[in-house]
C-alpha cells in the first residue's frame, strides 16, 4: 500500500489553540517529506527550515566559547533540531529540554518527528515535562552553561500569558541565577528589530547583551523569499 502524500500525525485541543502535527510531500519537489508543527492553524515549524532552530544552539554555544564539558538546557522541544544541534557539539556533555506538553514529547518517544532516533539514543539527553518559564523565575536546584529558549514567538508576541515576567529586568535576574559564571541566555524570536527593549532588558541584568539576525531562504515560494529571525543573547559576568 502506498504511503500517503498527507498524514495528520496527530492534533489536539490545547488552551493555545488546536495542536498539528503532520507529514506531507512537497509536490514542488518530488521525493521531499517534511514535517510540519501548526497551532492555531498556523504553521508554527518545519522540519523543511531548520536554519534558526539549529543556529539557537550553535551560536549560544560559540558566544560562550568555554571549553566546556557544558550543561545545556533547552525550553521547548518543536521537532528537536535545537536539542540535536546542541548535542552535536563535543563540548556538551548533558541536553535537559524542558517541555511543557505531553503530546509532544509523545512525538519524540513515539518516533513522529524526523530525529526521533537519534535523539531516542542519546544518553545525554533527557527530556522533561514542565513549564521552562515558571522553573527559571524560582530559585535554582541547579545551574546550567547555556539557556537556549524556544518557545514564544516573540518577546512582544508571547504564546500564553504565564512568560511575561521572564523578559522582564526583575524576570531576567532571576533567571541570570540559573546560570553559572560567563553562562549564556539565549532566546529565539520570529522577526527582526521590533524587540529592541529586549535587547536593553537583557543589557541591564547581564554583562553583555545582543541580539543577533538569522537569515534564511524559504525554498517554497518562487524566487526563494529571504526570512530574519533573531537570536537575544545574554552573558553573565565569568566572575
Amino acid at each position: 500500500m502506498a504511503k500517503p502524500r498527507f498524514e495528520i500525525l496527530d492534533y489536539l485541543d490545547t488552551p493555545l489553540g488546536p495542536l498539528c502535527l503532520r507529514r506531507r510531500d512537497l509536490l514542488s519537489q518530488p521525493g521531499v517529506e517534511v514535517t510540519e508543527v501548526t497551532l492555531d492553524h498556523e504553521l508554527l515549524m518545519s522540519s523543511l527550515n531548520v536554519v534558526s532552530e539549529e543556529a539557537l544552539a550553535t551560536h549560544a554555544l560559540a558566544w560562550h566559547g568555554g571549553p566546556g564539558p557544558h550543561d545545556v538546557l533547552v525550553g521547548g522541544l518543536g521537532l528537536g533540531y535545537t536539542a540535536h544541534a546542541a548535542l552535536r557539539d563535543p563540548r556538551v556533555a548533558q541536553v535537559t529540554v524542558i517541555e511543557a506538553l505531553p503530546a509532544v514529547i509523545g512525538w519524540l518517544r513515539e518516533g513522529l518527528i524526523p530525529l526521533a532516533p537519534t535523539l531516542n539514543e542519546d544518553l545525554a539527553l533527557t527530556v522533561t515535562e514542565a513549564d521552562v518559564y515558571a522553573l527559571l523565575l524560582e530559585p535554582p536546584e541547579q545551574t546550567w552553561d547555556l539557556l537556549l529558549i524556544d518557545v514564544d514567538h516573540s518577546p512582544s508576541e508571547p504564546l500564553g500569558p504565564t512568560s511575561a515576567r521572564f523578559y522582564t529586568p526583575e524576570g531576567l535576574t532571576r533567571v541570570a541565577e540559573h546560570l553559572n559564571p560567563g553562562g549564556v541566555l539565549a532566546v529565539w524570536s520570529a522577526g527582526v528589530g521590533d524587540d529592541d527593549w529586549f535587547t536593553e532588558n537583557l543589557a541591564a541584568v547581564f554583562a553583555e547583551a545582543l541580539a543577533e539576525p538569522v537569515r534564511w531562504e524559504n525554498p517554497l515560494v518562487d524566487q526563494g523569499q529571504t526570512i530574519d529571525d533573531t537570536l537575544f543573547l545574554g552573558r553573565k559576568a565569568r566572575g
